[in-house]
């Protein structure tokens, strides 16, 4: 007969498992081992070495994912640059061969040589004469090397780019490179004093510090840099805006040279003078840089990215 208590379970016996290289037993469970009370004795074992190819056991590391956002075609952000940018050899080569160029041209007139016979046979040719057909539409196309049509005009495009981007850049830059052309210019107008071929009666007639101020031509140099900054500053387009800037300032000054108010050696010091002030805009960048900051503080906006 048996009684109404129910028997001890009987304990059962821990599966063993052995390895295969040593031979000695471990438990079934990672670090820990089942006694007979049903009690967990756990084991603290050394760290090792982590296995070949896995990472050590560890918290997880966040990090952070840089965000890109659409700039507007706005520069890299980051401080203002210090200094002077460096420039290429190509860039320094170019500006040179423009210098020399300019100076050769100014010390021909002044030295009387070939080059002023150049402007007497164009001068005597009339070709506002032998083409009057051509007058009206050339008398009207000069207009947009005149400083105050094409600086409007420049100066409206700009302050509609310059309020896309949240930037004064576009503005500083045209009102700067305006500002070098009207100095560099206006002071070899007022050391030469040349007047006009119309002025000229004869031949060999002192043209040369009469008060005049023609040389350089002030209608192409400005078309150089009004639309060549327009090119400089567009930079998705800048290739075809500096075609498109080139010939605008080379039909600039031949038609000056067609309706007679310009001599040939006008045309060539205007080339060459505004290409000067457009080769020496990257190194007019910091200038610019500080003045957008200040002006951006004085007005109370936070200080952009340059």
């Amino acid at each position: 007969m048996q009684s109404g208590s129910t028997p001890a379970p009987i304990p059962r016996q821990r599966s063993e498992h052995r390895t295969a290289t040593t031979g000695r037993e471990r438990p079934a469970t990672r670090g820990s081992v089942r006694g007979p009370a049903g009690h967990h004795h756990h084991h603290h074992r050394e760290p090792g070495p982590p296995p070949v190819g896995l990472a050590p056991p560890g918290p997880p590391v966040l990090r952070a994912t840089p965000v890109s956002r659409p700039t507007m075609g706005r520069p890299p952000m980051g401080p203002p640059p210090v200094g002077w940018p460096p420039m290429s050899r190509r860039q320094a080569a170019l500006l040179a061969a423009t210098l020399v160029g300019y100076l050769l041209v100014l010390a021909g007139v002044l030295l009387n040589t070939a080059l002023v016979d150049l402007d007497w046979s164009v001068r005597l040719l009339r070709p506002y004469e032998r083409w009057p057909r051509l007058e009206p539409l050339l008398d009207t196309w000069v207009v947009a090397g005149q400083r105050g049509p094409s600086a409007i005009a420049a100066f409206s495009w700009l302050a509609w780019r310059a309020r896309r981007l949240g930037r004064l850049r576009p503005l500083l830059v045209m009102g700067v490179a305006l500002l070098l052309l009207n100095v560099t210019v206006g002071a070899v107008k007022i050391v030469t004093g040349r007047l006009g071929p119309h002025y000229a009666q004869y031949v060999g007639s002192p043209e040369l510090f009469s008060g005049g101020t023609i040389f350089p031509s002030g209608h192409t140099a400005n078309a150089v840099v009004t639309w060549g900054v327009l090119a400089y500053l567009a930079v998705r387009w800048r290739r075809t805006g500096a075609v498109i800037a080139a010939a605008t300032a080379c039909s600039i000054g031949l038609t000056t040279v067609y309706l007679g108010t310009h001599w040939v050696t006008d045309v060539l010091a205007g080339w060459a003078a505004g290409l000067l002030v457009l080769l020496s805009l990257p190194l007019l960048e910091p200038l610019v840089g500080t003045a957008e900051q200040r002006l951006h503080r004085r007005f109370g906006r936070r200080p952009l990215p340059y």
